[in-house]
């Protein structure tokens, strides 16, 4: 799904080449990509978080660190889920991830801010992880 994103991102790109600042392609990536995905989870039945909860709530004793992590992200709304991976995987500055998603830079602080929040409830304590 992940490729067929970055493929249809990259078209769009090359039809509108000569509309686009060279400087913006980039965040033109971005945010085609994040709108496309937003748009299959529309179309797509979307589970409800207390749904996903019940799911995900009996985590097997061998599960790693990552998968836990994935299992937390997962749990994140979208646009949440893009600023906090666009700011602490990726490095970009709130400014950055603002065009990106086009959010103003404090819209971005407080998402980031309720993911982590978010991340902390849904983990717990770190000594439950490891």
């Amino acid at each position: 799904m992940a490729q067929d994103l970055v493929q249809s991102a990259f078209e769009k790109v090359w039809i509108k080449k000569d509309n686009i600042q060279a400087e913006k392609v980039k965040s033109y990536l971005f945010r085609t990509v994040f709108n496309q995905f937003l748009d299959d989870k529309k179309r797509n039945k979307v589970v409800s978080l207390e749904e996903y909860h019940k799911e995900a709530s009996f985590l097997p004793e061998s599960c790693d660190l990552k998968t836990v992590l994935n299992l937390a992200l997962s749990s994140l709304a979208p646009i949440q889920k893009s600023a906090l991976l666009l700011r602490d995987y990726e490095g970009y500055s709130y400014n950055e991830i603002g065009e990106i998603l086009e959010l103003s830079p404090s819209q971005v602080k407080v998402y980031i801010y309720r993911a982590r929040k978010q991340l902390q409830k849904y983990i717990g304590s770190l000594e439950k992880v490891i």
